[in-house]
């Protein structure tokens, strides 16, 4: 598999000087990016630049003009601490004293109009491991099929189809490197834009898209932070996916960025997994058929809110600071993306009071002794009341059914 991929990726810079229309598939990007070759595209590593130069060669094969500060390459510095307890340094500027340098990749559809929307992905994972993986047995490398080749796929086929739409709206292609390490790329392209900011309608980024459930569900995160975008999302719908909307515009990736910026965002996700951060997030995981859905479901907002203009912005509340305090645990993972009345289980953690009682993954917890659970934020609400030592009553769904367990914490 390994040479078929290399094969595959000479080829296509060897095709780039041809004349006729590159054709790719999302499914060919993802074996190029998450091939072990990469080594995990660590950002600051041959790896890196390897994906960064697979990325440039699509983008020219895509015909995108170069929108970075050299071509399509925008570099960045940064200085890793070898303090856990400090900070990782961030260079505002190339002139900093940053002693490793990330590069983010971006291309440009200028359709002359009056507003641009920014559609992005990081391409950077962890390497052979390290901090932040969940991986224990030693340094392997981290492909990062679902995170997050498959967001740089969707990018690529939305640039591919944009490309071939007479629209109103410019759009730009970033490629962000530097997210696994705190969102280095997409903080410095915000402080250090390659276009102008100000024009700047909205902001699209896709990040670990690759893994469509059976109920088809896709998270979108800050639907609050345009008026415009509820009605939008839900309008615009023809692929059969169950939306599970967020109003934040803050999250654990590069849309947190823009929004800071004061730019509408809208961040997808399919959902987190067994392989997350883990050498087993391979390529012949990912739901490919899905993809090609949340590909069309994002063009159809994007050709939907072409002719809105730039964008009225929103403050939205941040709801990890919403997140009660709490002294005990139930020893489960939730189903973020779980839609339906109740905390839904996802995972159950060894000799943890949820595994004790005999709880499984697919039930739903419906009350805390008399609270009712009517969502994740309920939950953690009611399970803020109890304290070490403290025995609970829990009323379950299961199969349909409900069941009473008791858990001791």
């Amino acid at each position: 598999m390994r040479g078929v991929v290399l094969l595959f990726v000479w080829s296509l810079f060897i095709s780039c000087n041809n004349k006729g229309p590159i054709t790719v598939t999302m499914k060919e990007d993802v074996a190029a990016l998450a091939g072990d070759e990469l080594a995990g595209r660590e950002t600051g590593t041959f790896g890196e630049i390897k994906a960064s130069q697979y990325l440039v060669k699509r983008f020219e094969g895509l015909r995108l003009e170069k929108k970075g500060s050299e071509g399509y390459f925008q570099y960045f510095s940064f200085k890793e601490s070898n303090n856990p307890h400090e900070k990782n340094f961030v260079s505002d500027s190339l002139s900093g004293d940053g002693t490793l340098t990330g590069r983010n990749v971006i291309g440009y559809i200028d359709n002359e109009g009056k507003q641009t929307v920014v559609i992005g992905a990081h391409y950077d994972h962890l390497g052979m491991g390290g901090e932040g993986s969940l991986y224990r047995e030693g340094n392997a490398v981290h492909n990062g099929a679902d995170d997050n080749a498959s967001g740089v796929a969707v990018l690529l086929d939305l640039a591919n189809q944009l490309s071939q739409k007479d629209l109103n709206n410019n759009y730009l292609f970033i490629a962000f490197s530097g997210e696994e390490k705190g969102l280095y790329g997409s903080s410095y392209w915000v402080k250090n834009p390659t276009i102008d900011i100000e024009k700047v309608s909205y902001m699209i980024n896709m990040d670990m898209v690759g893994r469509l459930n059976a109920e088809n569900t896709l998270a979108v995160h800050g639907v609050g932070t345009s008026p415009v975008f509820k009605q939008t999302l839900f309008a615009n719908n023809d692929q059969g996916l169950s939306i599970a909307e967020f109003e934040s515009g803050v999250g654990p990736s590069d849309h947190t960025s823009f929004y800071v910026a004061d730019i509408p965002v809208l961040h997808f996700f399919t959902g987190q997994h067994e392989d997350y951060h883990k050498p087993s997030d391979d390529s012949e995981k990912l739901n490919y058929e899905g993809m090609d859905r949340i590909s069309n479901y994002i063009l159809n907002i994007v050709n939907d809110l072409d002719d809105n203009g730039k964008l009225a912005f929103r403050k939205t509340k941040n709801e990890s600071e919403e997140v009660p305090a709490f002294k005990v645990g139930l020893g489960v993972v939730p189903d973020y993306l779980y839609t339906g009345e109740g905390m839904r289980i996802d995972g159950v953690s060894e000799d943890k009071p949820a595994q004790k009682a005999g709880l499984q993954r697919g039930d739903i917890v419906r009350k805390l002794d008399t609270m009712k659970v009517k969502d994740l934020m309920s939950y953690m609400k009611a399970l803020s009341t109890f304290d070490n030592g403290d025995k609970c009553n829990l009323t379950v769904e299961r199969d349909g059914n409900l069941m009473q367990v008791e858990v001791e914490f």
